[in-house]
């Protein structure tokens, strides 16, 4: 049986936190616990010539994260994935989800 994970392609998160309110709703977490979090990088100047700046979010699972697997085993997408507006959380097997990450940059693989 294979392993599964999430692939984030962060370069289209937009920072709205649907992940983190969805994900601590599945898994019923007190404040200040999260299953997933979103992690906030920048904003800074790209360079002086430009007046270009970037401000990155990246989702990233913790340690409580299970892959919400009761409801991937009725058949659903995990909380997190279902309820991203941007769609940039992918759910799968993690050696098709490994392959996606030689098509572009700015993507990351989570397997717990």
């Amino acid at each position: 049986m294979s392993r599964n994970g999430l692939l984030i392609d962060y370069e289209f998160c937009t920072g709205c936190h649907s992940c983190e309110a969805a994900c601590k709703k599945e898994l019923n977490l007190p404040a200040g616990k999260f299953g997933i979090k979103l992690a906030k990088n920048g904003p800074f100047k790209l360079n002086e010539v430009d007046d270009k700046w970037e401000l990155t979010y990246v989702p990233v699972p913790t340690q409580l994260c299970n892959l919400c697997g009761d409801r991937v085993a009725s058949g659903k997408k995990p909380n997190c994935v279902q309820h991203c507006q941007a769609s940039v959380i992918e759910y799968g097997p993690v050696e098709e989800l490994a392959v996606k990450l030689n098509n572009k940059a700015r993507q990351v693989l989570f397997i717990p």
